[in-house]
Protein backbone atom coordinates (compact mmCIF):
# COMPACT_ATOMS: atom_id res chain seq x y z
CA UNK A 1 0.00 0.00 0.00
CA UNK A 2 1.08 3.47 -0.90
CA UNK A 3 1.65 5.62 1.61
CA UNK A 4 -1.35 8.87 2.12
CA UNK A 5 0.21 12.06 -0.19
CA UNK A 6 -0.19 14.41 2.49
CA UNK A 7 1.66 12.56 5.11
CA UNK A 8 4.47 12.47 2.64
CA UNK A 9 4.23 16.72 2.01
CA UNK A 10 4.32 17.08 5.57
CA UNK A 11 7.74 14.85 6.14
CA UNK A 12 9.50 16.98 3.64
CA UNK A 13 8.39 20.05 4.66
CA UNK A 14 10.03 19.41 8.31
CA UNK A 15 13.20 17.71 6.72
CA UNK A 16 13.16 21.71 4.87
CA UNK A 17 12.83 23.78 8.22
CA UNK A 18 16.02 21.74 9.80
CA UNK A 19 17.89 21.71 6.65
CA UNK A 20 17.64 24.19 5.06
CA UNK A 21 20.15 23.82 1.11
CA UNK A 22 21.91 27.77 1.24
CA UNK A 23 23.81 27.16 -1.96
CA UNK A 24 22.27 29.03 -4.07
CA UNK A 25 23.23 32.48 -2.33
CA UNK A 26 27.59 31.62 -3.23
CA UNK A 27 26.17 32.03 -6.79
CA UNK A 28 23.96 35.36 -6.15
CA UNK A 29 26.83 36.48 -4.46
CA UNK A 30 29.01 36.11 -7.61
CA UNK A 31 26.91 37.31 -9.62
CA UNK A 32 26.04 40.25 -7.95
CA UNK A 33 29.98 40.70 -7.27
CA UNK A 34 30.79 40.12 -11.22
CA UNK A 35 27.92 42.99 -12.31
CA UNK A 36 29.53 45.02 -9.64
CA UNK A 37 32.79 45.11 -11.56
CA UNK A 38 31.30 45.69 -14.68
CA UNK A 39 29.37 48.23 -13.73
CA UNK A 40 33.08 49.97 -12.67
CA UNK A 41 34.57 49.26 -15.92
CA UNK A 42 32.07 50.52 -17.84
CA UNK A 43 31.58 53.86 -15.62
CA UNK A 44 35.58 53.67 -16.20
CA UNK A 45 35.39 53.48 -20.08
CA UNK A 46 32.87 56.14 -20.18
CA UNK A 47 35.31 59.10 -18.91
CA UNK A 48 38.56 58.44 -20.84
CA UNK A 49 40.73 61.41 -21.53
CA UNK A 50 39.43 62.28 -25.31
CA UNK A 51 42.94 63.69 -26.03
CA UNK A 52 45.45 60.94 -24.16
CA UNK A 53 42.81 58.58 -26.06
CA UNK A 54 43.45 59.82 -29.87
CA UNK A 55 47.11 60.13 -28.98
CA UNK A 56 47.61 56.31 -27.97
CA UNK A 57 44.93 55.63 -31.23
CA UNK A 58 47.15 57.34 -33.30
CA UNK A 59 50.55 56.25 -32.05
CA UNK A 60 49.68 52.26 -31.94
CA UNK A 61 48.15 53.04 -35.84
CA UNK A 62 51.31 54.62 -36.81
CA UNK A 63 52.88 51.72 -35.27
CA UNK A 64 50.98 49.14 -36.90
CA UNK A 65 51.48 50.60 -40.28
CA UNK A 66 48.53 52.55 -40.78
CA UNK A 67 49.11 55.41 -43.08
CA UNK A 68 46.35 57.09 -43.12
CA UNK A 69 46.53 57.96 -39.85
CA UNK A 70 48.78 61.33 -38.97
CA UNK A 71 51.94 59.80 -37.12
CA UNK A 72 52.31 61.62 -33.63
CA UNK A 73 55.50 62.17 -31.64
CA UNK A 74 54.84 61.20 -27.69
CA UNK A 75 58.16 62.85 -26.74
CA UNK A 76 57.52 66.74 -25.54
CA UNK A 77 59.20 69.56 -26.91
CA UNK A 78 60.27 67.43 -30.67
CA UNK A 79 58.94 68.00 -33.63
CA UNK A 80 59.79 64.77 -36.01
CA UNK A 81 60.21 65.88 -39.48
CA UNK A 82 57.51 64.03 -41.83
CA UNK A 83 60.10 62.64 -44.27
CA UNK A 84 61.29 60.43 -41.10
CA UNK A 85 58.07 59.32 -39.61
CA UNK A 86 58.37 56.28 -41.38
CA UNK A 87 61.81 55.17 -40.32
CA UNK A 88 62.71 52.56 -37.79
CA UNK A 89 65.37 52.07 -35.49
CA UNK A 90 68.28 53.99 -34.56
CA UNK A 91 67.82 56.09 -37.54
CA UNK A 92 64.44 57.26 -36.63
CA UNK A 93 65.90 59.41 -33.49
CA UNK A 94 66.81 63.27 -34.17
CA UNK A 95 70.45 64.30 -34.69
CA UNK A 96 71.94 67.32 -32.74
CA UNK A 97 72.13 68.95 -36.37
CA UNK A 98 68.16 67.79 -37.01
CA UNK A 99 67.74 69.78 -33.20
CA UNK A 100 69.46 72.59 -34.13
CA UNK A 101 67.90 73.04 -37.61
CA UNK A 102 64.54 72.96 -36.03
CA UNK A 103 65.56 75.42 -33.17
CA UNK A 104 66.96 77.86 -35.81
CA UNK A 105 63.34 77.75 -37.90
CA UNK A 106 61.74 78.56 -34.12
CA UNK A 107 64.26 81.61 -33.69
CA UNK A 108 63.66 82.36 -37.05
CA UNK A 109 59.98 82.37 -36.83
CA UNK A 110 60.58 84.48 -33.71
CA UNK A 111 62.50 87.21 -35.43
CA UNK A 112 60.02 87.53 -38.16
CA UNK A 113 56.89 87.55 -36.04
CA UNK A 114 58.53 90.71 -33.97
CA UNK A 115 59.75 92.50 -37.07
CA UNK A 116 56.22 92.01 -39.28
CA UNK A 117 55.14 93.78 -35.65
CA UNK A 118 57.47 96.35 -35.58
CA UNK A 119 57.30 96.87 -39.61
CA UNK A 120 53.68 97.42 -39.14
CA UNK A 121 54.23 100.42 -36.62
CA UNK A 122 57.72 101.40 -39.08
CA UNK A 123 59.38 100.71 -36.11
CA UNK A 124 61.49 97.94 -38.50
CA UNK A 125 64.98 100.39 -38.08
CA UNK A 126 64.81 100.51 -34.31
CA UNK A 127 65.97 97.08 -33.11
CA UNK A 128 68.50 94.78 -34.91
CA UNK A 129 68.73 91.00 -34.69
CA UNK A 130 71.46 88.24 -34.35
CA UNK A 131 70.58 84.51 -34.16
CA UNK A 132 73.73 82.65 -32.59
CA UNK A 133 74.05 79.52 -29.65
CA UNK A 134 72.63 81.90 -27.13
CA UNK A 135 69.54 81.92 -29.21
CA UNK A 136 67.85 85.13 -30.48
CA UNK A 137 69.01 88.68 -29.68
CA UNK A 138 66.89 91.47 -30.60
CA UNK A 139 69.15 94.90 -29.58
CA UNK A 140 67.76 98.25 -28.48
CA UNK A 141 70.77 100.23 -29.88
CA UNK A 142 71.14 104.24 -29.27
CA UNK A 143 70.52 105.75 -26.08
CA UNK A 144 69.08 108.67 -27.93
CA UNK A 145 66.45 106.60 -29.38
CA UNK A 146 65.31 104.37 -26.51
CA UNK A 147 66.74 106.22 -23.24
CA UNK A 148 67.54 109.82 -22.08
CA UNK A 149 71.40 110.40 -21.95
CA UNK A 150 72.54 108.77 -18.66
CA UNK A 151 69.22 108.28 -17.47
CA UNK A 152 67.12 104.99 -17.10
CA UNK A 153 63.31 105.69 -18.00
CA UNK A 154 62.21 104.25 -21.20
CA UNK A 155 61.24 106.83 -23.82
CA UNK A 156 57.74 106.62 -25.32
CA UNK A 157 59.60 104.91 -28.63
CA UNK A 158 60.69 101.93 -25.96
CA UNK A 159 57.44 101.42 -25.00
CA UNK A 160 56.53 101.15 -28.33
CA UNK A 161 58.82 98.80 -29.42
CA UNK A 162 58.81 96.65 -25.78
CA UNK A 163 54.64 96.29 -26.50
CA UNK A 164 55.53 94.34 -29.88
CA UNK A 165 58.75 92.35 -28.15
CA UNK A 166 56.62 91.33 -25.34
CA UNK A 167 53.67 89.73 -26.60
CA UNK A 168 55.90 87.66 -29.32
CA UNK A 169 57.68 86.91 -26.64
CA UNK A 170 55.06 85.74 -23.62
CA UNK A 171 53.99 82.29 -25.48
CA UNK A 172 57.53 80.70 -26.19
CA UNK A 173 59.03 78.82 -23.67
CA UNK A 174 62.55 80.69 -23.86
CA UNK A 175 63.95 81.93 -21.26
CA UNK A 176 64.73 86.16 -21.85
CA UNK A 177 67.81 87.78 -20.61
CA UNK A 178 67.53 91.31 -20.58
CA UNK A 179 71.08 92.97 -20.57
CA UNK A 180 71.80 96.49 -20.42
CA UNK A 181 75.34 98.14 -22.18
CA UNK A 182 76.76 101.21 -22.04
CA UNK A 183 79.13 103.62 -24.18
CA UNK A 184 82.54 104.51 -22.24
CA UNK A 185 82.04 107.25 -19.91
CA UNK A 186 84.57 110.50 -20.11
CA UNK A 187 87.61 110.53 -18.19
CA UNK A 188 86.87 111.25 -14.63
CA UNK A 189 83.06 109.82 -14.17
CA UNK A 190 82.62 107.49 -10.62
CA UNK A 191 83.53 104.51 -11.57
CA UNK A 192 80.55 102.48 -10.91
CA UNK A 193 78.18 104.82 -12.53
CA UNK A 194 78.15 102.77 -16.12
CA UNK A 195 76.97 99.77 -14.15
CA UNK A 196 74.60 100.99 -12.36
CA UNK A 197 73.01 102.61 -15.12
CA UNK A 198 72.85 99.66 -17.67
CA UNK A 199 71.43 97.65 -14.67
CA UNK A 200 68.83 99.98 -13.89
CA UNK A 201 67.72 100.09 -17.75
CA UNK A 202 67.70 96.43 -18.14
CA UNK A 203 65.46 95.72 -14.74
CA UNK A 204 62.96 98.71 -15.87
CA UNK A 205 62.60 96.83 -19.42
CA UNK A 206 62.07 93.45 -17.56
CA UNK A 207 59.37 95.12 -15.24
CA UNK A 208 57.88 96.22 -18.26
CA UNK A 209 58.14 92.94 -20.18
CA UNK A 210 56.31 91.28 -16.82
CA UNK A 211 54.01 94.21 -15.62
CA UNK A 212 52.37 95.08 -19.36
CA UNK A 213 53.25 92.17 -21.59
CA UNK A 214 52.88 89.26 -18.71
CA UNK A 215 55.95 87.53 -19.11
CA UNK A 216 56.08 85.33 -16.43
CA UNK A 217 58.77 86.46 -13.68
CA UNK A 218 60.47 82.96 -13.18
CA UNK A 219 61.59 83.67 -17.11
CA UNK A 220 63.46 86.96 -17.34
CA UNK A 221 66.63 88.39 -15.77
CA UNK A 222 67.95 91.61 -16.16
CA UNK A 223 71.51 91.90 -16.11
CA UNK A 224 74.04 94.84 -16.61
CA UNK A 225 77.63 94.59 -18.15
CA UNK A 226 78.20 98.34 -17.84
CA UNK A 227 80.83 99.21 -20.83
CA UNK A 228 82.46 95.72 -20.39
CA UNK A 229 81.05 94.62 -23.85
CA UNK A 230 81.13 96.89 -26.33
CA UNK A 231 80.27 96.16 -30.34
CA UNK A 232 82.45 98.77 -31.44
CA UNK A 233 85.44 99.85 -29.97
CA UNK A 234 85.91 103.41 -31.19
CA UNK A 235 84.77 106.87 -29.77
CA UNK A 236 82.40 108.20 -32.66
CA UNK A 237 78.97 108.75 -32.13
CA UNK A 238 78.22 106.50 -34.11
CA UNK A 239 79.87 103.57 -32.68
CA UNK A 240 79.27 105.22 -29.23
CA UNK A 241 75.59 105.07 -30.18
CA UNK A 242 75.99 101.99 -31.01
CA UNK A 243 77.41 100.52 -27.61
CA UNK A 244 74.70 102.57 -25.12
CA UNK A 245 72.24 99.15 -25.92
CA UNK A 246 69.58 97.09 -24.13
CA UNK A 247 70.06 93.23 -25.75
CA UNK A 248 66.59 90.75 -24.92
CA UNK A 249 67.77 87.64 -25.54
CA UNK A 250 65.56 85.01 -26.29
CA UNK A 251 67.58 82.18 -24.93
CA UNK A 252 67.63 78.76 -26.50
CA UNK A 253 66.91 75.77 -24.41
CA UNK A 254 69.27 73.21 -26.43
CA UNK A 255 71.75 71.34 -24.89
CA UNK A 256 75.20 73.07 -25.48
CA UNK A 257 76.19 70.56 -28.11
CA UNK A 258 73.04 71.49 -30.54
CA UNK A 259 73.50 75.40 -29.98
CA UNK A 260 77.40 74.96 -30.86
CA UNK A 261 75.56 74.02 -34.30
CA UNK A 262 73.22 77.31 -34.83
CA UNK A 263 76.10 79.84 -35.55
CA UNK A 264 76.85 77.57 -38.98
CA UNK A 265 73.26 76.82 -40.07
CA UNK A 266 72.52 80.78 -39.49
CA UNK A 267 75.49 81.34 -41.99
CA UNK A 268 73.93 78.83 -44.41
CA UNK A 269 70.78 80.56 -44.64
CA UNK A 270 69.98 82.82 -47.70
Amino acid sequence: MSPRPGRRRRRSADEGEEHPDERWMASYMDMVTVLMCMFIVLFAMSTVDQKKFEQLRNSLATGFGAVEVAAVDTAEGIVVPPERVNEEGPAAELTDLDLAMIEVENLQALQEKIDAGLTEKNLQDAVRYEIDERGLTVRLVSSKTFFLPDSAVLTPQTVDVLDIIGPALTPTEYKVSVEGHTAKLPDGSPEPLDWELSTERSVNVVRHLVGKSGLQPNRAAAVGFGESRPLASGMTEEELQLNRRVDIVALSNQPENVRALIPELVGETP
